[in-house]
């Protein structure tokens, strides 16, 4: 037995097994399965089940009932019937509902936290000291917007029924992270755990009921992928939440495609950890500790791209391996343990095989020489150096306690580095020049960036990525939005259209007009990167007025001028970096010269689209007012400091997407285009945009007027042409970030289902269209929040 005095010399410490009693006896209580939680009541487990086992021992831990499209039907109708009246339940009764839930989840921690790291196999220190507190933190916080909600978002309803799909590596924290602001906004949920973790889901389940959360509010069904599936493509469910690996997010938006079904998707990532020559290199060993060994490297937002200045490289690794032989892997239920079992046999096999390509691929692994249990699903933290950014370690995501580490020199090789991947969840900035690491965290595409800090949460700040690491945010104001929409109503408006679908490049067969002496031809060209160019195919169409005379001809672009479009509006960045009052003065410009002109587009769109001189003169009246307004809120639409309980400063930040899409309806063929247009200017956006293609001239006059209000060279671009062919290259396009869309529903459902290659959101505006002319429909505050995406970045912040 070892002496107190060779215990302080080697600070070893021994077991300390958790009790795992009371969990087990919930177990054995189920002993003849598990079915599904539906309309607030358990369904008989049946014949078909699968097995739950305890990823650490193997050993079967429950049967469960596999979800089939009908389970699925019946917790969707369940749902459905419990909207109406869940929805028009006072906020205050609702957030009495979540304060229940998060009052029940706290006198049931330990139990919770012990059949969590039964099914999961993450060490019960995680489990119940990060994991099952924050499970409650989410429920408390989401009861006071629920309180809050009438005043706090006017004039947005909820969604409806929710389709939400969790993963296995934080069950019962993912499944708080939906719920509760679901719930808090409104809307009933029908909820599918992952395969491998459904325990605690079915837990929480028994907790609705306790609480008295009425029938329906709450479903759950179990199941694999194909339980998943038949949840996404029903027809009833409005909203749909995964969180998962980005291949199955890809499906999930091509499966939604022209649904109508909101959409968040929170997906994989590779995320940099960034070490500077100043940093506190013991403070950032235990970051890494925190970044890419917490949960077993089984995070998102995991760390696992060590950066480290190349200075201080060596002497950061050997401080990092020498912590690493401390660092226990072994049993979850023990609070010794640091690093617990991955969560099954086809991960851990995942994990072997994309760390066999890593050494053969040249990289040099060091792994802690330590004892991993006989049975189980184990693997030892590990780190790889010498490894190239094109290496497979270094851009695949692993999903294990695996990191990788590069060197490099200067601050823009840091960026270039950390921005050097197809994710763009979380980034670690790791510095004492507070300057140096905020300049950092400004240039870093992460949906969060913390400083002198990594694996950060709570429930005020949202959470969410940028790329491929998906769209939409869970936590914060900015998660409640997600599960809030505003009604569009109908437009009462006569519909203005002028001829028909389908441009020509062939001769329009008849004159403009009988005149004696013909007028100089102008043919409308492109308007690319500051400059009008005639278009890739050499082809123009005819434009026609609604009585089926011929106004005048429009370029016809293709695919080649979308991307010459594209890279004139990346060449243009520095738009971004501008202040929003000299953006502002832009637009206020372009106002200006738009007044100026003002007969010249009456006049244009009463020959184009038919309307009297009084509808034409008031949508180039309103035209004028809208580009006031954004130009208004160029300098205004700020960011947030969200009151997390950390000791940070948690900044929201409104950042732009860099370059956007614009696909322009028929109606209101100048005003729906500045309605698109200007939001997305204001908030340091560069646009490539695709005008009416019935209507395209007075797009094409419009950039007359660019052209003299100092916008500068490739912010906007104008391709005129077949709206739906060059809307799926904008959708298909990687060089562009998001895409809103005006047009028919055949139209939306390609534009994004052709948006999934690179995940970019898309906002659609379907038929019927909203009021152009309606100020409520077609500006404000919505308008900005989709030509932005927020990034949270932690800054440590007292003692």
């Amino acid at each position: 037995m070892p002496q107190v005095r060779d215990i302080l010399d080697t600070m070893d410490y021994g077991t300390s097994p958790e009790a795992s009693d009371v969990a087990r006896a919930w177990l054995a209580a189920h002993g003849d399965g598990f079915g599904h939680f539906i309309e607030g009541a358990f369904t008989p487990p049946g014949d078909d089940t699968f097995d739950v086992s305890n990823p650490a021992t193997g050993e079967t831990l429950a049967r469960v009932a596999q979800g089939s499209a009908a389970d699925v039907d019946a917790a969707v109708a369940a749902a459905a019937r419990a909207f109406p009246g869940w929805s028009a339940t006072p906020g205050h009764v609702r957030a009495r509902h979540l304060y229940a839930l998060a009052r029940l989840v706290q006198k049931r921690e330990r139990f919770l936290a012990v059949l969590e790291t039964l099914d999961n196999g993450k060490p019960i220190r995680e489990a119940r000291d990060i994991d099952v507190p924050l499970v409650a933190r989410h429920f408390y916080h989401h009861a006071g917007w629920a309180e809050l909600i009438e005043t706090e978002f006017p004039g947005q309803v909820p969604v409806g029924v929710c389709g939400q799909i969790i993963p296995w590596n934080f069950p019962l924290l993912m499944l708080a992270w939906k719920i509760a602001p679901a719930l808090a906004a409104g809307n009933t949920v029908v909820l599918k755990p992952a395969e491998f973790t459904p325990l605690t889901a079915l837990a929480f389940a028994e907790i609705c009921r306790e609480a008295g959360l009425p029938p329906g509010v709450v479903n759950i069904v179990c199941g694999d992928g194909s339980t998943g599936a038949a949840l996404v493509r029903h027809p009833c469910v409005a909203k749909v939440a995964f969180t998962g690996s980005t291949e199955v997010g890809r499906q999930i938006r091509e499966a939604t495609a022209g649904s109508g079904k909101k959409l968040s998707l929170e997906l994989g990532g590779k995320s940099p950890f960034v070490v500077f020559a100043d940093a506190d290199l013991d403070a950032a060993v235990e970051g890494v500790v925190d970044a890419i060994w917490f949960n077993g490297g089984q995070v998102c937002c995991a760390g696992s791209r060590i950066l480290v200045q190349e200075g201080v490289a060596e002497r950061f690794y050997a401080k990092l391996r020498r912590r690493m032989a401390t660092l226990r892997t072994g049993d979850p239920l023990d609070k010794s343990t640091d690093v617990g079992a991955i969560v099954a046999p086809v991960q851990l096999d995942r994990i072997r095989s994309l760390v066999a390509a890593g050494e053969a691929e040249g990289g040099t692994l060091f792994q802690a020489d330590t004892d991993l249990p006989a049975t189980g699903c184990f693997f030892p933290p590990s780190l790889f150096t010498d490894v190239e950014p094109a290496s497979t370690v270094a851009e695949v995501e692993i999903f294990g306690p695996v990191a990788v580490a590069m060197t490099f020199r200067t601050l823009d090789e840091a960026v270039a580095l950390g921005n050097n991947t197809r994710y763009g969840l979380a980034a670690s900035i790791w510095s004492e020049n507070i300057d140096l690491a905020l300049d950092v965290a400004a240039r870093v595409k992460a949906g969060v960036v913390w400083i002198n800090a990594t694996n950060v949460f709570d429930a005020a700040a949202g959470f969410g990525g940028f790329k491929e690491s998906g769209f939409g945010r869970e936590g914060g104001r900015e998660g409640l939005e997600e599960y809030l929409t505003h009604p569009v109503r109908e437009v009462k408006r006569a519909s203005l259209t002028g001829r028909a679908n389908g441009l020509s490049a062939l001769p329009a067969g008849a004159p403009a007009a009988s005149v004696a002496l013909p007028t100089i031809d102008r043919t409308a060209k492109l308007f690319i990167g500051g400059k009008q160019v005639r278009p890739d195919g050499g082809h123009s169409t005819t434009v026609f007025g609604p009585r089926g005379a011929p106004l005048g001809q429009a370029a016809l672009g293709n695919r080649k001028d979308i991307r010459n479009a594209v890279e004139a509006a990346e060449k243009a960045a520095s738009w971004g970096a501008t202040t929003g009052h000299s953006r502002a003065q832009v637009l206020y410009y372009v106002a200006e010269n738009l007044s100026a002109r003002a007969s010249e587009f009456q006049d244009r769109l009463s020959l184009m689209t038919g309307a009297s001189a009084e509808e034409a003169a008031l949508e180039v009246e309103i035209s004028v007012r809208r580009t006031f307004f954004y130009a208004a809120w160029a300098d205004k639409y700020d960011g947030r400091v969200h009151a997390t309980r950390a000791r940070h400063v948690t900044l929201a930040m409104n950042e732009s997407f860099g370059v956007m899409g614009l696909v322009c309806p028929d109606e209101a063929p100048l005003l729906a285009l500045v309605s698109l247009l200007m939001p997305v200017l204001a908030m340091g956006n560069r646009a490539v945009l695709v005008p009416s293609p019935t209507h395209p001239l007075a797009a094409t006059d419009l950039y007359q007027v660019l052209e003299t209000s100092d916008v500068p060279p490739g912010v906007v671009n104008i391709v005129t042409g077949e709206r739906d062919a060059l809307a799926k290259t904008l959708a298909e396009h990687d060089g562009v970030a998001a895409l809103w869309y005006a047009g028919p529903p055949d139209g939306i459902a390609a534009v994004e289902r052709a948006s999934a290659g690179n995940l970019k959101p898309t906002w659609a505006s379907a038929h019927p269209p909203r009021d152009w002319f309606h100020a409520r429909e077609a500006q404000g505050r919505e308008y900005l929040r989709r030509a932005t995406q927020v990034k949270n970045v932690w800054v440590p912040y007292g003692e």
